[in-house]
């Protein structure tokens, strides 16, 4: 387990303000020390769920070319075949993972090949799981050339707590299944659009690891006798 990049600066400044403010809190609020004591147990417990939330363990990455791997931890919201209007403009089946505070929140490649579009959209910050949060909050979308053919889209949603979204894709680039290609901070959802003759793995309500869950199998072309 290791703390991840995004959250080392804030970490740094959440405990050296509470460290201040519980100096202060000692030196001028000495008579109280009750209510001291429960503000210095508050702050211990404020500093851990944030610790938490940038965690980073260590995961052993399940890769395999046609296989749609989980992008982040997270529960299976949404399982159902949608008009994808922004850059396949036709049906797709589409697969949300919501992701609460609780979840790790580094965001993965779900599949190998090649960056073929990438767009940052500001908005809103309905929360994750409200209709119009895949469309109108603040998000960005990356659609690789999979390694196996297919093209897949996934989608990086911020919620209502989630206000900053980091990327480090770019068009053109060649990514990894299971390298981290962002991350969402405070409470956030995925959502992957994968072609209608994907078969599905996973359920409603089920819940997933980034870089080890398979969540959709592409359909591959078979391999002739030529190759």
């Amino acid at each position: 387990m290791k703390i991840h990049k995004e959250g080392r600066k804030i970490l740094f400044f959440t405990l050296l303000a509470l460290v201040v403010l519980n100096l202060l809190l000692y030196n001028f609020n000495a008579e109280n020390s009750t209510f001291n004591k429960i503000f210095s147990a508050v702050s211990a417990v404020l500093f851990l769920l944030i610790l938490q939330f940038f965690r980073s363990p260590y995961r052993t990455l399940l890769l395999h070319d046609d296989l749609v791997i989980a992008p982040a931890d997270g529960k299976v919201v949404v399982i159902e075949e949608v008009e994808e209007p922004e850059y396949f403009k036709d049906k797709r089946k589409q697969i949300s993972i919501f992701m609460s505070p609780i979840n790790v929140h580094i965001t993965r490649n779900p599949v190998s090949g090649i960056v073929k579009y990438f767009k940052y959209h500001p908005g809103n910050y309905f929360v994750a799981w409200h209709p119009k949060s895949s469309t109108q909050n603040e998000r960005t979308t990356v659609v690789v050339e999979s390694t196996a053919g297919p093209e897949v889209l996934f989608r990086q949603i911020a919620g209502a707590m989630a206000r900053r979204i980091v990327w480090y894709v770019n068009e053109g680039d060649e990514v990894s299944q299971g390298e981290e290609f962002g991350f969402i901070k405070f409470g956030s959802r995925v959502d992957i659009f994968v072609p209608l003759d994907t078969e599905i793995k996973v359920e409603l309500g089920q819940k997933t690891k980034g870089g080890q869950t398979v969540i959709a199998q592409l359909k591959t072309p078979p391999p002739t006798l030529f190759g």
